[in-house]
């Protein structure tokens, strides 16, 4: 009787310490708004802002290098509209420059292209004038972010043509910050630490 209950006890407490050692080892919420924080930075950045727009299908070429007046964005030269389509289809396809093929862009001015249909993000996934939180909150809805999981777009950054490209735009184009492994990184914890966006309830 006394050895199955020091059973017992002993299997309570080794769970128990199991228990604490995950939650040690899982991200909290501070490490994981942190890492958010470390994303945001990325899909603030005028390389993915320029072209994550919205309704009006303007694309941008703010921070850039190109004059900017002191309260408007630059739109995208020769009066470029994505429109409803989202690629140009109901005035100028964005692949009549934009040509889908890979290049190292090593050309200076010349319309970059690469191994996808140059296009810009669905509506619903704009970020251009968000606020961190709000965007956060778009990026763990597969409502409002291409319909990925939060687990599912690792996979996304890892595969993308477009997200490659934001980082490594070549012909001395500014490069989103940091690179795919980091930005891999933040989001792995964030999403192990449960997505949270500033504003939450806490848990």
């Amino acid at each position: 009787m006394r050895t199955l209950r020091g059973v017992i006890i002993g299997g309570i407490i080794a769970l128990v310490c199991a228990g604490g050692a995950f939650a040690q080892e899982a991200p909290d919420r501070a490490a994981a708004l942190a890492a958010w924080d470390d994303i945001h930075t990325v899909v603030s950045h005028p390389r993915c802002t320029n072209c994550h727009v919205g309704p009006a299908g303007v694309p941008l070429w703010e921070g850039l290098g190109h004059e900017e007046a002191a309260d408007q964005a630059p739109v995208h030269g020769m009066n470029i509209l994505a429109d409803e389509s989202r690629i140009g289809a109901e005035t100028m396809p964005c692949r009549t420059c934009h040509i889908s093929a890979a290049s190292e862009n090593n050309v200076p001015h010349a319309p970059p292209m690469i191994a996808d249909a140059w296009r810009l993000p669905p509506i619903e996934m704009a970020w251009k004038g968000k606020t961190s939180a709000e965007i956060c909150a778009q990026l763990r809805d597969p409502d409002s972010n291409g319909a990925f999981t939060p687990e599912d777009l690792s996979d996304h950054l890892r595969t993308s043509a477009f997200v490659a490209w934001g980082f490594d735009p070549g012909a001395g184009r500014a490069a989103a910050p940091g690179s795919i492994p980091e930005m891999q990184e933040a989001l792995a914890i964030w999403v192990a630490g449960g997505t949270p966006c500033v504003g939450d309830p806490h848990p």
